[in-house]
């Protein structure tokens, strides 16, 4: 029987990584679309070849690894050049989500993405959850745990699929706005649920 797939997503600081490690810690397989979009750029493959090629070596490090600081900088300025990436990028990316979750062996897998309705790659996962968190908690977990500003916290949830748009995608909202041990117990009984839910009722 092969597993059905769970998208995951939420937005910054909803605590979606928490709830992901949750899940994983119960026996499901999870693939994380952010390491995802970290393998595919390592050394040695080929979009990191076509990046040097396209930006110059300047986007490489001395040690050959990718300098994300040197790549942001020159997407940033110019939106044709991010188009360029993401196009490069994001089917090598979906490939490598593919690869991984083909390996699951527990009754469904999660895939973890904090674009997965943007992205298009919600088309991959037979179902959504999304952990959802007041706004004024995301804007509090997030200055707590990356020592960022408010403002700057602001201007990721704007660039974030809106909260109210995320929802309407979501056949499950976990409400994460308690402690560790409410989500834990949430993230439980999801899993009891989902776990006898074959893919084509899910």
């Amino acid at each position: 029987m092969k597993p059905w797939i769970l998208g995951l997503t939420g937005g910054i600081g909803s605590g979606k990584s928490a709830a992901a490690k949750c899940f994983s810690e119960l026996g499901v397989h999870t693939v994380d679309a952010d390491h995802a979009a970290r393998w595919v750029v390592e050394p040695g493959r080929p979009a990191l070849l076509r990046i040097a090629e396209h930006f110059g070596n300047h986007i490489l490090q001395s040690d050959g690894q990718l300098n994300r600081a040197a790549l942001r900088e020159e997407i940033f300025h110019h939106p044709e050049q991010r188009r360029w990436l993401e196009a490069l990028l994001h089917p090598l990316i979906g490939e490598e989500i593919i690869q991984h979750l083909a390996l699951a062996e527990s009754p469904y897998a999660i895939l973890v993405s904090p674009l997965l309705i943007e992205s298009g790659q919600h088309q991959l996962t037979q179902r959504i959850l999304v952990v959802d968190t007041p706004e004024h908690l995301q804007v509090q977990r997030t200055i707590a745990r990356d020592q960022v500003s408010e403002q700057q916290v602001q201007a990721i949830l704007q660039a974030q699929a809106q909260r109210e748009h995320r929802l309407t995608k979501a056949h499950d909202v976990l409400l994460n706005d308690r402690d560790l041990g409410w989500l834990e117990s949430e993230v439980r009984r999801l899993h009891d649920f989902y776990s006898n839910l074959r893919g084509d009722q899910s």
